[in-house]
């Protein structure tokens, strides 16, 4: 790579900030900067310690986990853009106040235990200080949406006996919600920050320890040289680049800006245009929080949610995850063929073999990981692991050799990186605990499944329509658990099964991200490439138009997710929907052999989403109708070249 298309490190944040709110932090300097990097580095040891060692009892860990995380970002994130001598008054209270939970917690833990279902003046005191905390900590980093929706589940546990109609119960006292809040493992210390605390933080440090021994140039170099000279090359180098870089960091707005700077400008270079250009990294970005092995930090929690191992639900994710990047891939190809856009020169593209030759073992943590997972080792275990290997495995390069100070660095950078998860999982905590104490969950279920007239299909499409509108002013996971929590419930009842309901519901949290109007991933894209943000937002949605069909194929066909069927029957449905996902994809490009005319591009789209619906019938009918029209631009392409 040429110093020209390198960006430097302060560039990249400045770029990730502008675009994720969850980013915008202060500028800290000297000794105030030093601290807090101390108290980073403590929360990542105490993480590495407790996946070796063992953690302390449920609510005790989390509520370590969740007073780590409150004190940094009330350290980091600041109240608002303009600060005074009196807003840094306010965040030294709340940095005081954010270790409280966790002291009483621990030094009255047995009481606690013991007087349970009769908390004490004090024991709601602390409580309402901790739903404050954490509400102020998920508006300062996420934005107002998240924390405002919690609040108005609160208001609605407290009034629910005001309300008439279906939606009505019988109303909870404050004492009441505040100690399901504070001192079960129902509201703010539930399974969402119980992931955060046990498995999401690890990964980010591993994915962080990755990035630092120079996984990520090694992986951009792999996809330059796997695909840069070819038709539209540098395109296709944004969808390997940013699928693997996006498993391994889970961002879709980060993996846009880390992988963008590169692919972006060579992209405009060989003629894509600049929308056009920021479409492809964002679409291939935000795949990598639904691509193996590691995936987004939903698919952690909703492992946790089914209580499966999660190396099961990498399993059921491989084939959708290849069928949303190839969509992207042949999407991309096409575009390139009809612009008669070449790839690069052979001369900037570096040799695979010399790249794996001098490279290669830098791939070993993630391999072991895998394996450990595969093996059926805990993701905790497996995590640890992989975070020691990538020491040693840096070392055998002297430009990358992770030192003391780099250690340091990769755990600092790890433990802030969990932040905003952590955050969104503690509010998300509120959201869902209401949930659950007033039985919403199952009601808003039967209004859906009363809107959709007991319909599946109807009702499969009110949830992805959900998942999007949450998931436009939310990160993925509160997207993904507030409609885990409302909706699928509406899915069981109509006989879909609870891993395949759940699937349907993460995918469309992720997408969320390229949806438009707000598809965050897409508006990073556009700063880079300087296109403009909605046509960029738009390019995005078409190039991922595949992982919109996806969900609703696997609904209806559970065989490509790995469920209930044979190896013949996974093959040949596999086989079928990438077919059926080409044909979708020439349709909207409106190109397969030569340029389509409407009436091609209609029935090519038909012969796709048959192609995609399971059937014998279905797919024979795709099968003749993308024939047909194949046969069709074979005679243009004859007469053409005649």
């Amino acid at each position: 790579m040429s110093d020209k298309q390198v960006i430097n490190e302060n560039q990249i944040q400045e770029t990730i900030k502008k675009y994720d709110k969850t980013e915008r932090t202060r500028d800290l300097k000297g000794n105030l900067k030093k601290l807090v990097s101390l108290i980073a580095i403590a929360m990542a040891l105490y993480h590495l310690y407790t996946s070796w060692h063992g953690t302390p009892t449920a609510i005790i860990h989390r509520s370590i986990h969740v007073s780590f995380m409150l004190v940094l970002i009330f350290f980091l994130y600041p109240v608002s853009s303009k600060e005074n001598v009196f807003t840094k008054f306010i965040d030294v209270i709340l940095i005081v106040a954010s270790i409280i939970p966790y002291i009483y917690l621990k030094t009255n833990f047995h009481e606690i235990v013991n007087r349970a279902g009769m908390p004490t003046s004090i024991d709601i005191l602390i409580g309402i200080l901790l739903v404050i905390l954490v509400l102020e900590a998920g508006r300062r980093v996420t934005g107002l949406v998240l924390p405002v929706l919690a609040v108005i589940f609160l208001l609605y546990g407290l009034t629910g006996n005001l309300l008439s109609g279906y939606f009505s119960h019988k109303g909870f006292s404050i004492p009441e919600i505040i100690e399901y809040m504070y001192l079960t493992t129902e509201g703010i210390f539930g399974t969402p920050i119980g992931v955060s605390a046990q498995y999401l933080i690890l990964f980010v440090i591993f994915g962080s320890f990755l990035l630092k021994s120079g996984v990520g140039d090694f992986i951009t170099e792999i996809a330059l040289a796997i695909a840069g000279d070819k038709r539209g090359g540098p395109a296709q180098v944004a969808v390997l680049s940013s699928a693997l870089m996006g498993s391994v960091n889970g961002s879709a707005v980060a993996n846009v800006v880390t992988t963008g700077t590169f692919t972006i400008p060579l992209m405009k270079k060989i003629g894509y245009t600049p929308e056009f250009a920021g479409g492809v990294e964002a679409a291939a970005s935000t795949g990598g929080q639904i691509l193996p092995p590691v995936m987004g930090a939903a698919a952690f929690i909703m492992a946790e949610i089914l209580g499966v191992k999660y190396v099961n639900i990498m399993y059921a994710a491989i084939i959708p995850a290849l069928l949303y990047y190839f969509g992207v891939f042949i999407t991309v190809y096409f575009r390139a063929v009809r612009m008669d856009l070449r790839g690069l020169d052979k001369k900037d593209v570096p040799s695979l073999s010399k790249i794996f030759k001098e490279k290669f073992f830098l791939l070993i943590p993630l391999i072991v990981l895998v394996y450990l997972l595969v093996k059926g080792y805990t993701p905790t275990f497996a995590a640890f692991f992989g975070i020691l290997l990538t020491v040693p495995v840096s070392w055998l390069t002297p430009k990358n050799k992770m030192n003391l100070s780099k250690i340091l660095e990769a755990l600092e950078s790890g433990a802030k990186g969990s932040l905003s998860v952590a955050v969104t999982c503690a509010v998300v905590g509120i959201v869902v605990g209401i949930s659950t104490l007033t039985g919403l969950g199952s009601k808003i279920a039967g209004a859906i499944i009363s809107l959709s007239g007991g319909n599946l299909f109807l009702t499969l499409v009110f949830t992805m329509i959900a998942c999007i509108i949450l998931g436009v002013g939310m990160p993925s996971i509160p997207a993904y658990l507030l409609t885990a929590n409302m909706a699928v419930p509406a899915l069981l009842k109509l006989g879909v099964k609870p891993f395949v309901s759940h699937f349907f519901v993460f995918y469309y949290a992720m997408l969320a991200n390229i949806t438009p109007p707000v598809a965050l991933a897409a508006y990073a894209a556009a700063g880079i490439s300087g296109g403009d943000m909605y046509k960029t937002g738009l390019e995005g949605f078409k190039l991922a138009i595949a992982g919109f069909i996806v969900p609703f194929m696997y609904v209806y066909n559970p065989v490509l997710l790995g469920i209930g069927s044979n190896a013949v029957s996974i093959i040949t449905s596999f086989i079928t929907a990438l077919i059926g996902v080409t044909f979708v994809a020439s349709s909207f490009e409106g190109y397969l052999l030569k340029p389509l005319n409407n009436i091609e591009r209609a029935l090519m789209m038909i012969a796709g989403l048959l192609l995609m619906k399971p059937g014998g019938l279905t797919d024979l009918i795709g099968i003749v109708i993308g024939a047909g029209v194949l046969l069709l631009q074979l005679g243009k392409r004859k007469a053409f070249d005649r």
